[in-house]
């Protein structure tokens, strides 16, 4: 993945989205769906309905990136039931490419308790 600012947002568009739509498309949904200017610099996810493939669409100061992964077993996970827009972090957008579930991100240690 191509490092990106640390003050980029992330935007991601809950509700599944035509994979057929190329960068044009996407950045009209961004600007009229998701409410938010394609060329701000922020990133914009969108994930099919079958949930292996995921756009993302991102303004780097010169033009218009976009950016396709496809997962190999199993999906990417995706807020269920939503229309809309969420906002993630920089840290969850890596996770969301890793196939991890960046909603609920579990420790793999436990903190030591004060006593």
């Amino acid at each position: 993945m191509i490092a990106l600012p640390p003050a980029t947002r992330v935007w991601l568009a809950c509700g599944p989205t035509d994979m057929r739509k190329g960068m044009c498309g996407l950045a009209v949904m961004a600007q009229e769906v998701m409410k938010h200017n394609p060329h701000s610099g922020a990133v914009f996810v969108f994930r099919g309905r079958r949930g292996d493939l995921i756009k993302l669409l991102w303004y780097d100061g010169q033009g218009l990136c976009l950016f396709s992964k496809r997962i190999d077993r199993g999906k990417f996970v995706w807020p269920i039931g939503q229309i809309g827009v969420a906002h993630l972090s920089a840290a969850q957008l890596s996770m969301l490419l890793e196939g991890i579930d960046w909603r609920h991100p579990e420790r793999t240690w436990q903190p030591a308790l004060a006593g």
